[in-house]
């Protein structure tokens, strides 16, 4: 019988959880955060408190040696499902578990011990660099706030820059960021995360800011290094396509809360959920009939319209209001999570595949 991630070395590669699973590193469950809205005049003093409801009930789970996509539209609350994640935000409601353990750290060396182990890429690799540091200095900044400068520091900085595929790395050591590609500055990005040697990756959408020739070679970067040193992953994207490529699984959000989850190739090739099917139809296809969609099918039948305000969001299911094949109940009621079809894990939170309704 395999044994319990509890009875194992979670920096153990080669562990595994009951049933055989990859062990989980990072999860969340029922993470939530709402943004208050500053209030003036007299309503500050007599009106109700409102927020901003970003995120409502997020549960995910990131796996040893596994890529998870994040996938939807912008506004939907991916970027902010990860900088709580990585402890940058307070929870409003939730929880978070590192190897098992609840996190509860807001700063101090308990918020440097978490962020040795989960670290974050950004998306836009310029902005996150210093411009007036060298490549240098971040690097040897990342090793020495995490104790992993060792004994021959200048040989841990080429190590750093070769495992990025920075080479030779005497070549982009002491340039500045401005001196490097967009490409090459994410590699940087991604190196100086290396530095604290962590055990998960929170990429939010870390090519989207470089140009479509490159982004392959980035994404199978992050690909090499989930293989080789056995990070759990989570990818955030708007791009359905890529998550299919790249990612193990994909889970999509829409206006603060998940509506789909599973294997993705099920997801991209058997989408359940409306949203998801009009994710995957509005990429652009040269084969697909100018408009888009079936012939003689009108758009109100493809769902239209914009996403929701989430200072005031619909009852029920968000995406009521835009959806092609919208019930009743759908307007009231907020749908749970149902099993989808015969692939394992694939589950979409739409009454469409509630067994009663059928």
């Amino acid at each position: 019988m395999a044994e319990s991630v509890a009875t194992k070395d979670p920096s153990d590669p080669t562990a595994v959880g009951s049933e055989g699973a990859l062990p989980v590193v990072l999860e969340a469950t029922g993470l939530t955060k709402h943004f208050p809205v500053r209030r003036r005049g007299r309503a500050a003093l007599t009106g109700p408190r409102r927020g901003i409801q970003a995120v409502d009930d997020v549960t995910l789970t990131l796996r040893r040696g596994r890529v998870t996509a994040l996938v939807g539209e912008s506004g939907s609350g991916k970027s902010t499902v990860a900088r709580l994640l990585a402890g940058l935000y307070p929870r409003t409601g939730g929880e978070i578990r590192l190897h098992g353990e609840t996190v509860n750290v807001k700063h101090g060396k308990a918020f440097r011990a978490y962020a040795r182990r989960v670290q974050m890429i950004f998306q836009d690799p310029f902005a996150s660099l210093n411009p007036v540091h060298t490549v240098r200095y971040h690097l040897t900044r990342a090793l020495k706030i995490h104790g992993r400068a060792g004994d021959d520091l200048e040989k841990s900085l080429h190590e750093l820059l070769s495992r990025v595929q920075l080479t030779p790395p005497g070549r982009y050591i002491d340039k500045f960021p401005h001196e490097l590609s967009g490409g090459q500055r994410q590699r940087v990005a991604i190196a100086r995360a290396l530095g604290a040697d962590p055990k998960a990756l929170l990429a939010d959408e870390p090519v989207s800011m470089l140009d479509v020739s490159i982004r392959l070679g980035v994404l199978n970067l992050l690909r090499d290094l989930k293989e080789r040193l056995h990070l759990a992953i989570l990818y955030i994207t708007h791009d359905i396509a890529s998550a299919r490529y790249f990612a193990d699984e994909t889970m999509v959000m829409y206006a603060g809360r998940m509506v789909e989850g599973g294997d993705s190739e099920t997801i991209t090739q058997r989408p359940a959920h409306p949203y998801t099917r009009l994710l995957i139809e509005s990429a652009p296809d040269p084969d697909r009939i100018a408009g888009g969609g079936e012939p003689g099918e009108t758009p109100a039948e493809r769902g239209s319209g914009e996403p929701p305000s989430l200072l005031d969001p619909p009852p029920g299911c968000r995406f009521h209001p835009r959806c092609p094949v919208v019930m009743e109940r759908c307007k009231t009621d907020l749908p749970p999570r149902f099993d989808v079809g015969d692939a394992p894990g694939h589950w979409a939170a739409c009454w469409l595949y509630d067994g009663a309704a059928r």
